[in-house]
């Protein structure tokens, strides 16, 4: 029994130093310290330049590029350059903080023109080395700019006028009514009636400059009238003038006209004249509605007045007739100049384009303020456009 429990014991003992000569290595590698991991590179940092490109723009109207700019620390400057169709050297604008921002660059309104422009977006650094961050200098960013409608309708009318914008001219005519009636005061106080010989002459010059816009023409016309008329035995006589002198009549004038676009077919143009006439200053009006073409078939309605000298009303019918050719028939009631009655002329125009911007213009008719009494009318224009 003795030696039983002598050989338990020794068996425990040995079991119990087994297991803690094992557990002594795990110990040991659970308490060693962990090796240090390599440190990682960090890279530096760099700019960047973020933007939505555009597209389409609106002619004529300023075109703004937003962008932001990531680390702006290390940037001098970030420019976009820009180039038209006209001009095909590029141009330099400046990102700068503004609304909408946080950075803007705009392009002027009289660069974006009809039908395209192109840009690039460029960065440069402190060292002054530039780099290229949205397209580049040979292959750059393309902006359709639509032609508005204005724009294609000055392009049509100016093509067909063969680029031509200003025109000269200048015109004369001759009018003679025949033989009016007119009073004439006696020494005695008595008033008789008196024949007189109803004629003048007209000579003038004009400028027009076309826009072709919502204005379509502006002019300046400048002319003299002299002639006999029956002036009226009530009206004002001029200064020391009296009896039969009082029949001859004159004018000196100058009338700027402007012409607005209502629509492709309907026109109209608007008349103020300034004067000095045989009585002395005077001044007038004058206005036109036009229907169709302006620079072919149309018809004009129209009317002029002018203190003292008269008014007249016309109506105009231009048909184009060919490449070269308008014939113009016009009826025109008229009291001028300074006539008591009311006359009616029946006129016919026709004006020959003879190239290189010039026009020659031939025009007849017959005018009488009585049916007893009538006569002819002759006149002509030139013109030059440029």
């Amino acid at each position: 029994m003795v030696k039983f429990q002598v050989a338990l014991a020794s068996l425990l003992v040995g079991f119990w130093s087994g297991a803690a000569f094992a557990a002594e290595p795990a110990a040991a590698e659970s308490n060693a310290a962990p090796e240090p991991s390599a440190p990682q590179a960090v890279d530096a940092p760099s700019p960047r330049l973020h933007h939505a490109p555009l597209s389409v723009g609106a002619a004529h109207q300023t075109l703004q590029i937003t962008a932001e700019i990531s680390h702006p620390e290390l940037v001098r400057r970030a420019v976009l350059a820009y180039r038209t169709p006209d001009r095909p050297e590029y141009r330099e604008v400046e990102f700068l903080r503004g609304s909408p921002g946080p950075y803007v660059a705009e392009i002027p309104g009289e660069s974006v023109n009809p039908p395209e422009l192109w840009y690039v977006v460029e960065i440069e650094l402190l060292d002054g080395t530039r780099h290229a961050v949205f397209a580049n200098r040979d292959t750059p960013h393309r902006v359709s700019v639509p032609e508005e409608l204005m724009d294609a309708r000055e392009r049509a009318l100016l093509t067909r006028l063969d680029g031509r914008r200003s025109v000269f001219s200048a015109s004369g005519e001759y009018v003679d009514f025949g033989h009016s009636k007119a009073n004439v005061a006696q020494s005695d106080g008595t008033v008789l009636p008196q024949s007189v010989h109803d004629q003048f002459y007209r000579v003038e010059g004009s400028y027009t400059y076309r826009p072709l816009r919502f204005v379509t023409e502006f002019s300046l016309r400048v002319g003299v009238v002299r002639g006999n008329s029956p002036v009226p035995l009530s009206d004002a006589q001029a200064p020391g003038k009296s009896g039969s002198d009082r029949f001859n009549v004159g004018l000196n004038y100058g009338a700027p006209t402007v012409r607005l676009r209502l629509d492709d077919i309907l026109h109209v143009e608007g008349e103020f004249l300034t004067s000095v006439t045989e009585t002395g200053f005077s001044v007038g009006t004058g206005a036109a509605v036009i229907l169709g073409d302006p620079y072919g078939s149309k018809l004009t309605l129209g009317f002029e007045s002018i203190q003292v000298f008269g008014s007249r009303m016309w109506s105009r019918m231009d048909i184009q007739a060919g490449d070269r050719f308008t014939v113009a028939p016009t009826i025109e009631v008229s009291n001028m100049p300074h006539a008591d009655t009311f006359g009616v002329r029946l006129l016919g125009e026709v004006t020959a384009n003879l190239g290189q911007g010039f026009t020659a213009a031939v025009r007849g008719g017959y005018q009488a303020r009585v049916s007893t009494s009538g006569g002819p009318s002759a006149g002509g224009t030139v013109g030059y456009a440029f």
